[in-house]
């Protein structure tokens, strides 16, 4: 329901609005012009106008960002990532959003390995200062609550296989 709802949304924005700009500029009220005023549809009431001004868009920005930070479907990802953002968001502006997406964007098995120095991350990735929070505040976690010993050295997996006993005196099948 919520898919057919957005895509008659999308319809009625594209019928309606044949020239969008990239980033409307606000009137000295904070308000959207009204040609550039978000079109709700609703069910019930059929079409209706809606003013969305810059601090409602804002924080469907943020909402949006930390629903993405929480839900990337891998656990350490979700936990570390979702945190910092929800303890960060509030006080970003729109460069560090930008980088934040930036991120956001990453694959999570590169992005995970990245973070704990399991891996050098690309000079790219380096320069994004979200990245380096965000590295700096894992690093210093892992530094804290657990033996240097107990991890890899940088470049090296955490985790052996699950055929590292193969070749070796003992089963040549399952982790055992």
């Amino acid at each position: 329901m919520a898919a057919l709802r957005r895509s008659l949304l999308r319809l009625h924005q594209t019928l309606n609005f044949s020239v969008r700009l990239a980033e409307p500029s606000l009137s000295s009220s904070g308000r959207l012009p009204v040609s550039l005023r978000r079109v709700a549809f609703s069910a019930e009431s059929g079409h209706t106008d809606h003013d969305v001004s810059a601090d409602e868009q804002r924080r469907r920005l943020h909402n949006r960002l930390l629903y993405r930070s929480k839900q990337r479907g891998f656990l350490e990802l979700d936990l570390v990532l979702g945190k910092w953002v929800e303890e960060n968001i509030k006080s970003m502006d729109d460069l560090q959003i930008k980088a934040l997406v930036d991120v956001l964007d990453l694959e999570n098995p590169d992005l995970w390995k990245w973070l704990t120095d399991q891996e050098k991350p690309p000079e790219a990735i380096k320069a994004n200062p979200v990245f380096t929070a965000l590295q700096s505040k894992v690093l210093n976690n892992l530094n804290a609550h657990s033996s240097p010993n107990t991890r890899a050295t940088p470049g090296q997996p955490w985790v052996r296989g699950w055929d590292d006993n193969r070749g070796r005196e003992g089963p040549h099948y399952g982790n055992q």
